[in-house]
């Protein structure tokens, strides 16, 4: 009997179509399928695998309106997001085009000899996508993995299946031979599990929940299987007085309603100094109320909905006897809505300001001086992401460098570029994504000695 899962529009709650879940003989065979797909795809020239890349970046181009447009339905994400989303696979992929032919190992000096270094692939990668970023997350893992001469099987979300199944028909489409990359949609505790379980798999890259990926460093562990882990989240947006406040207000609601707050890099926590804490809520107040929540379909739209009834709950949940100081709009009748939130907090213990709700709600603190700031910057198990608002770039760069956090900007919210490398300190996660660097972290570093 085959598994079939029903996919939901999260701004309608209607059904969208019905995907079919893979079973364990499934992710099995699509694991041995890469693995006998890997030599030949290994032994590509570099400028033939560079072009196969450039190619399917070209076919993404052309289909960018057709990608976006399943995002809206499928994950719930504005027109605007949904575009930039797919644009994002299309530029990870012409980047990382660059690095077949750039992966350079070294020749190091020693007595007796010549000593050159090698990068090879690992073989088959298991990468573990989220629903909140569905389209962007999945070439973040497959683009750097295919260049470093990797094959790839990919696990999309349960909830958000439909962008990746339809990346892996254009990857065909664009000439990538088959099981290079293949697309396997069912339940992490079916195929991810099996990923980290399988011994053919030799990396799993996995992004979510920090509690699912201490499960997937454990039982990778079992095997010494490499493992890139992007994580949970509760980012600090720090504000001092000498900044320009309005503006710092303004940017605000984007840095933590954008995707509705499911974004492992939103700017939950925000802290203000005390001189101009209330200045700060009075620019922040009319801008939360401003954004534009509305169904995804409509071009306008700011903001959508949560994923699901599930995520829906959970966010409320935490808004429960806590006291909301202002809030946003959010439609009536069905859809998993929440209005954008703000609430003040005095006690850091608060579980509104500790822990990750992954929905649009943010908490905000006062501070006294620059290392208090640091001190409750500092005081989580995160540490991901993260900005600073001041005039004074000494300020900016003392308080970016103390600041526990693997991606901090000054002065704006900018967390991910797909040419800079990403990812967090702490229990936000283990190695880098993205970057010049990241067909190494795909890579097995061979050292070869030669003797005169």
């Amino acid at each position: 009997m085959t598994d079939l899962f029903t996919v939901i529009n999260p701004a309608t709650a209607q059904p969208v179509t019905d995907v079919r879940e893979a079973t364990l003989a499934d992710a099995d065979a699509a694991i041995e399928a890469a693995h006998a797909a890997f030599p030949a795809w290994k032994a590509l020239p570099p400028g033939e695998r560079a072009a196969l890349l450039r190619r399917f970046a070209s076919v993404v181009d052309a289909h960018i309106d057709e990608l976006a447009e399943l995002e809206v339905r499928n994950a719930g994400h504005t027109w605007g997001n949904a575009r930039w989303e797919a644009g994002n696979v299309r530029d990870c992929l012409n980047y990382y085009a660059g690095a077949p032919e750039r992966l350079f190992g070294r020749q190091i000096p020693v007595a007796g000899g010549i000593d050159v270094t090698f990068y090879e692939p690992l073989g088959v990668v298991g990468i573990i996508v989220p629903w909140n970023f569905p389209m962007p997350i999945a070439g973040w893992g497959f683009a750097p993995a295919l260049a470093a001469g990797n094959t790839v099987v990919l696990k999309p979300a349960e909830l958000t299946p439909l962008t990746a199944i339809r990346l892996g028909e254009l990857a065909l489409e664009a000439g990538l031979p088959e099981h290079v990359l293949t697309i396997v949609a069912g339940k992490g505790s079916v195929v991810g599990e099996r990923f980290v379980t399988h011994p053919l798999v030799r990396k799993v890259c996995f992004t979510g929940s920090t509690e699912v990926g201490k499960r997937i460093m454990a039982g990778c562990a079992d095997q010494v299987k490499r493992v890139t882990l992007e994580l949970g989240g509760k980012s600090a947006n720090i504000v001092f007085a000498d900044a320009d406040i309005a503006a710092a207000a303004a940017s605000a609601p984007y840095a933590v309603f954008d995707n509705a707050g499911q974004d492992c890099c939103a700017r939950s926590r925000i802290l203000v100094e005390r001189s101009a804490y209330d200045e700060f809520l009075s620019h922040l107040e009319p801008a939360v109320t401003a954004l534009r929540v509305l169904d995804p379909g409509d071009e306008s739209s700011e903001m959508g909905p949560l994923i699901s009834a599930q995520q829906q709950a959970s966010v409320r949940g935490y808004l429960d006897g806590v006291d909301v100081a202002f809030a946003g709009s959010a439609p009536d009748g069905p859809g998993f809505w929440v209005p954008p939130s703000v609430v003040t907090v005095d006690d850091p213990a608060e579980r509104i300001w500790r822990e990750e709700v992954f929905g649009p709600v943010v908490a905000v603190m006062p501070f006294d001086d620059e290392a208090d700031a640091v001190a409750k910057a500092n005081d989580t198990e995160y540490g991901l992401s993260g900005s600073i608002f001041t005039n004074d770039l000494g300020r900016g760069l003392r308080v970016a460098r103390a600041v526990e956090a693997g991606n901090l900007s000054v002065n704006s919210h900018s967390s991910v570029r797909y040419w800079t490398p990403f990812g967090g300190y702490k229990q936000s996660g283990l190695g880098r994504e993205l970057g010049p660097d990241a067909p190494q972290s795909f890579s097995e570093l061979k050292n070869v000695y030669f003797a005169h």
